[in-house]
């Protein structure tokens, strides 16, 4: 379990390795500047004790991590078209469908938006754009220093909403992990066709009591020096998804060392792994919201989150709206889901669901059905 004081370790690793509130690695999305695991003396210090009732576990485990910091990776796709910006975030345009109206995907502001982009097969947003879907992708970009205090409620009033506003029409929205909160509350403020969230998490009390002590936790240790900074580093945040199941952090590295060279499994698992090890980092107030008021104190699940000046109310929404989760998400339980007028639940972990061997079959063609049956 990480602790306050392992916090502070992971601090003083982030400022070490990030000397400045927007480091050049960040902003472009790159795999992590020390090739491995961020932050990488937490996860060898993690790798350690782990496996040490298993020497095998732990051999196959350091093969692993040395494949992946040391494994070649293919050129990227040329980027999609900017549609519309708004201050550091920018709406990705991925498809010129004119089957109906807009799908704007609006992914976490934790990782790179990349998760709805992976790579040639595995990629969400290129299949909707293939299905014909007019298909948009929200980058949420790196934070400036001035950016320091815009929590979530700017995100959605400040970022999001004005590049909804840029469209012709209203769009269909899709939100990913914390994004689908967002458009959660996005729908208060701008008309929407239609909302899907998938992962999203909403109802806070629906998370395990000892996941939310180690979260909280892990905020308060971390608290003082992220507001000195103006900034939550990623490597705070990736160190909280790795307490939660250290032991299966360590052994898909040891999995990894087994995998057969230049197969689409070994190829995934360096997209999954550079994109998790990548990312801007969060500003202070969205740290700081996400942890207190939200995992702490469960605003958006009593229906006390404000956007506006209004209640994020859901039974107030008026268009088709459509909640899917996974029984087997670590992430985000799918008692913590928002609940809205459809639910689907899968069987598919957090990451797994949108870039898994299956997603295509179980989330991205029956999601494609649905936003045509609704407009898009």
């Amino acid at each position: 379990m990480i602790t306050g004081s392992d916090s502070f370790v992971v601090l003083d690793f982030a400022m070490e390795i990030s000397p400045t509130p927007v480091p050049s690695a960040l902003a472009q999305g790159d795999a992590a500047p020390q090739h491995g695991p961020r932050p990488l003396p937490l996860f060898l210090d993690m790798l350690w004790r782990e496996t040490e009732d298993d020497p095998d576990l732990r051999r196959r485990a350091f093969l692993g991590l040395r494949k992946y910091q040391s494994a070649e990776r293919p050129v990227p796709p040329p980027p999609p078209a900017v549609a519309a910006s708004a201050g550091q975030a920018r709406l990705l345009r991925y498809g010129t469908g004119k089957r109906g109206a807009p799908v704007v995907f609006v992914p976490s502001l934790i990782n790179p938006p990349t998760v709805l982009d992976l790579s040639e097969s595995r990629s969400m947003l290129r299949h909707m754009a293939a299905q014909g879907h007019d298909a948009y992708l929200v980058d949420w970009g790196t934070p400036a220093a001035a950016d320091s205090m815009l929590g979530l409620e700017g995100h959605v009033a400040r970022r999001l909403v004005p590049m909804l506003e840029t469209l012709p029409e209203p769009p269909l929205v899709v939100g990913y992990c914390l994004g689908g909160s967002l458009v959660l509350g996005a729908a208060m403020l701008h008309p929407v066709r239609a909302i899907a969230t998938i992962a999203a998490p909403w109802h806070f009390d629906g998370f395990p009591q000892a996941d939310l002590d180690q979260i909280v936790g892990l905020w308060r240790g971390a608290k003082a020096t992220c507001e000195r900074l103006g900034y939550v580093p990623m490597e705070v945040l990736q160190s909280g998804f790795w307490a939660l199941d250290p032991r299966r952090t360590v052994g898909k590295f040891a999995a990894f060392s087994d995998m057969a060279p230049g197969t689409d499994d070994e190829r995934a698992f360096l997209a999954v792994e550079d994109w998790a090890n990548g990312g801007a980092p969060l500003t202070f107030a969205a740290g700081r919201d996400l942890f207190e008021t939200f995992y702490d104190g469960n605003v958006s699940g009593l229906g006390q989150w404000m956007i506006g000046g209004k209640a994020v109310d859901l039974p107030s929404l008026s268009c088709p709206a459509l909640s899917i989760r996974s029984a087997t998400d670590r992430i985000v339980p799918a008692s913590a889901a928002p609940r809205l007028a459809q639910g689907r639940t899968l069987q598919m972990g957090h990451v797994g669901m949108i870039v898994g061997r299956q997603a295509r079959a179980l989330l991205w063609n029956p999601l494609s059905q649905w936003l045509c049956d609704h407009g898009g």
